[in-house]
């Protein structure tokens, strides 16, 4: 039996909301795996799923339990999932809680992947008040501790410090968090959808763009333009070989597991930077990233539900493989 966990932050944190949920159970069923949904609002209701452990394997929705419903957020004092998981030995989808707190967190991730060695652009903290001569225009001002392009508009890019301090002031504000400053990149961005472990691991790299004329002042992905059906991957052409090799080393820097989506753009040089490594990808069907290219390269004569479903039971049996399961 497999427990699909989410709650209130599910669709901030992870795949999608409750309609998201119900397909990627519809999908799992398909397959043949038994599947059922536990919604914890708070941690009384996680820990009693816990003491219950009427399942075999957990896939989570939740990096952390937060009835926030809009924001990821670090909940530096909160239930991490995988904490609790790990302490109890229950097998489950997806990396470690070390790895998935260095993915929500961009700053380690890109400390990280640097001491790899890996292209990533050049980055600062920053708090309102901060001496921020070091940094160079245009910047791109993000929060930290966010997915999905939230927090993300035409304001994000900044030219002067006047600027760049009324963005991080807004941020904090409006996040409670630092904002990650980066060099920014002008280029296109491409996204490589990581399946599986070790020999076994699939790096599946697409191209992405928006529908004509829904780009405002920058060629960035806004918030109101992701998961709304507007973004859409096509193959990555002569760029491809380059994601992939950088998304496999990156998925070997970061430890991660099973099924993660690795973000890249390209620098005004037109050298390929990884901006985010997402460790619960959005699973929409026919609008998320990841079922859009898992569709690219395994496309079923069935369509694109088919596709949806294998790509479920492809995590699924990653994971499984991997618990001995």
């Amino acid at each position: 039996m497999i427990a699909l966990l989410t709650g209130p932050g599910g669709d901030a944190q992870g795949w999608g909301d409750m309609n998201v949920t119900e397909s990627i159970r519809e999908a799992a069923e398909a397959k043949g795996y038994p599947t059922r949904i536990a919604y914890v609002a708070g941690d009384g209701e996680f820990f009693e799923f816990l003491e219950r452990r009427d399942f075999d394997i957990v896939w989570s929705a939740l990096y952390h339990v937060t009835p926030e419903e809009k924001y990821i957020g670090r909940n530096t004092a909160g239930t991490w999932v995988a904490d609790e998981l790990d302490a109890r030995n229950i097998p489950y989808v997806g990396s470690d809680s070390r790895s998935m707190r260095n993915m929500i967190d961009k700053y380690r991730t890109h400390e990280i992947l640097a001491a790899a060695g890996l292209p990533v652009p050049g980055h600062h903290l920053a708090r309102a008040g901060d001496d921020l001569t070091p940094i160079a225009y245009p910047a791109f001002v993000k929060p930290v501790g966010e997915s999905r392009s939230v927090g993300i508009s035409d304001e994000s890019v900044v030219h002067t410090e006047e600027e760049l301090r009324r963005r991080v002031a807004y941020i904090e504000r409006e996040f409670g968090q630092q904002a990650l400053v980066e060099e920014f990149l002008p280029g296109a961005e491409y996204t490589v959808l990581v399946l599986g472990n070790g020999k076994t691991r699939e790096c599946l790299p697409g191209l992405v763009s928006c529908a004509s004329g829904h780009y405002g002042k920058y060629q960035i992905l806004r918030s109101d333009l992701r998961g709304v059906g507007l973004t859409r991957i096509s193959l990555a052409g002569e760029r491809s070989e380059e994601a992939k090799e950088l998304a496999r080393q990156a998925a070997e820097a970061m430890n991660c597991r099973d099924h993660v989506r690795i973000d890249m753009r390209v620098d005004k040089d037109g050298r390929l930077r990884i901006i985010e490594v997402n460790g619960i990808p959005g699973l929409k069907p026919h609008k998320s990233w990841a079922p859009q290219i898992y569709t690219l390269y395994h496309a079923s004569p069935l369509g694109e539900m088919e596709d949806y479903r294998l790509l479920i039971r492809t995590i699924i049996e990653s994971a499984c493989r991997r618990a001995g399961l």
